[in-house]
């Protein structure tokens, strides 16, 4: 436990306001998003200032005090449940967007700057941030980086990493460390900035990001395919990718995912469909007529019973929303949701939503998928009631079949969501035991009091 003396030290560094250890703060943020047990941290801090940020991390390594970073707490995967008795540190006071430079296309943020006021601000001086977790209005930069967070736009503009130009972090012992550069070009040291990317608080504590922007689109054209069959709307998927487009985004549902959505945000979606899928082309005129042309002949080639293009802006946008409302319409049906993000080639697509038919039949699970169909990154979610003994018992069963699925057709444990807690067993089954043991050895060498994340994606 932390001691009298102690917290008031941390309170001298940062102010009695920004140092909270009532039960009702600690517990609430003694969770995350992810269907996992609260852990009580034995103090929740706030740091507004990097120079109090480094300070309070300096003064966890000196006493040995486990250290959780968190932003918004929309994590999946468990990565910001703390360690008990630990030391919660949260960055939403730390808010700033520093600079956006319109010349040479980077924009320097502080780590609690939320996602989506960014990507407006951005938008306003006419430059683009691509990437757009579903967690966007939300989740901020510095947890995108943390778990290398993706989004709808994924398939042609990439994720989060694909972005990061460069960090200033802290060590575990409180000292600043800086790695890239504003330049397009950077190749002076190790690649630390590539490490951070996904590290979950594990390797370091963000203190400031430098992040890639581009030019926004001149043009845009969006659709929705309806199909009698969900594997001719998978193998639209496939065939599309085969094609060589690119589309900026490339979205599935299954019936079950429409219906719940229909009926929660009541966005005119067809609830007889077996399946839909959400396309958007984007880039110069010419190009978005040509693209948008040949996607819809793609489409009807497979059986597509219906290709609607979004007439205008509003209309264009009321699909999309119906489709980043995927998660919480789901949510509103049990009790308990567990969203997973494995992820497989794309031409295994198909493939994988049949697998996932087979477990949710083989276990009597209600699962709607939807998700990232054009880069592999589906979200199987699986509705329950973990309160159910016997039933969450299955889930937990059915999650390691989905997995060993992803595994087998050459995918990965998370497209997107991370490790944290939640997948950290299950590593060695993707990499390996040797590769699980060099993670453990470069931890070590950078936090050798593991202070920082304890158990989080590598596990123990």
């Amino acid at each position: 436990m932390i001691s009298e003396n102690l917290k008031k030290e941390f309170e001298a560094l940062l102010g009695e306001k920004n140092v909270m250890s009532d039960e009702v703060t600690r517990m609430n943020y003694a969770y995350d998003a992810a269907v996992l047990d609260p852990v009580m941290p034995a103090l929740v801090l706030r740091p507004d200032s990097s120079e109090q940020l480094g300070s309070a991390i300096r003064l966890c390594g000196e006493n040995g005090i486990p250290v959780t970073v968190r932003g918004a707490g929309t994590n999946l995967s468990g990565g910001t449940i703390p360690f008990k008795n630990g030391v919660v540190i949260l960055t939403n006071a730390m808010n700033k967007i520093i600079e956006i430079n319109e010349a040479d296309m980077y924009a320097i943020v502080q780590p609690g700057v939320v996602t989506a006021d960014f990507a407006a601000a951005v938008a306003a001086k006419g430059l683009f941030y691509p990437p757009d977790p579903g967690s966007q209005k939300v989740s901020t930069l510095a947890g995108n980086v943390a778990e290398n967070a993706g989004g709808l736009r994924g398939l042609k503009y990439g994720v989060t990493k694909d972005y990061l130009m460069g960090i200033d972090f802290f060590d575990a012992e409180g000292n600043l460390v800086k790695t890239g550069s504003k330049t397009v070009k950077c190749v002076t040291g190790y690649n630390v900035g590539g490490l951070m990317v996904a590290s979950e608080g594990t390797l370091g504590i963000f203190n400031e990001i430098t992040l890639k922007l581009v030019p926004p689109p001149s043009a845009s054209k969006s659709m929705m395919a309806v199909y009698d069959s969900v594997a001719d709307a998978t193998e639209s998927v496939a065939a599309i990718i085969a094609a060589k487009i690119v589309p900026c985004t490339l979205e599935f549902m299954d019936n079950f995912t429409i219906r719940a959505v229909e009926d929660y945000a009541k966005a005119g979606l067809p609830t007889e469909a077996q399946a839909l899928l959400l396309i958007e082309v984007d880039g110069h005129a010419g190009q978005v007529a040509d693209d948008a042309a040949k996607v819809e002949e793609i489409c009807k080639k497979h059986n597509a019973t219906r290709i609607q293009v979004a007439k205008d802006e509003e209309e264009k946008n009321k699909v999309w929303e119906a489709r980043r409302a995927a998660l919480s319409a789901l949510a509103k049906l049990k009790p308990t949701l567990v969203l997973e993000d494995a992820t497989v080639p794309r031409s295994k697509i198909p493939e994988m939503v049949r697998g996932l038919d087979t477990v949710a039949a083989k276990y009597g699970l209600s699962i709607g998928t939807f998700g990232h169909a054009g880069d592999g990154n589906l979200h199987p979610t699986i509705l329950c009631d973990r309160r159910n003994e016997k039933e969450w018992h299955k889930v937990e069963t059915a999650i390691e079949d989905i997995f060993d699925l992803a595994l087998k057709l050459g995918g990965t444990l998370s497209g997107e969501h991370g490790i944290g807690i939640a997948k950290a067993g299950f590593m060695a089954r993707e990499v390996g035991e040797k590769s699980l043991t060099y993670f453990h050895k470069i931890k070590q060498a950078v936090d050798p009091k593991g202070i920082l994340n304890p158990g989080k994606v590598i596990g123990d």
